[in-house]
C-alpha cells in the first residue's frame, strides 16, 4: 500500500484521491480506506526511511 501510495504522489494525485483508491487490508478496519493523515504518515515514513 506504501509503495502504491507513493507512486500515486509522485504522479501528481492529490493525498485526498489517494485515501479513495487505498483499502485497508487487514486489522479491524479491513476493507475501508485510510484517513488522509494515515496516508500522509505514510508518506513521510517512506520518505524518512529514504534518506
Amino acid at each position: 500500500m506504501a509503495a502504491y501510495a507513493r507512486s500515486l504522489r509522485t504522479n501528481g494525485v492529490p493525498v485526498p484521491q489517494i485515501t479513495q483508491k487505498l483499502v485497508i487490508t487487514s486489522g479491524k478496519n479491513k476493507g475501508e480506506h485510510p484517513s488522509v493523515a494515515t496516508v500522509y504518515r505514510i508518506l513521510a515514513e517512506e520518505a524518512d526511511s529514504t534518506k
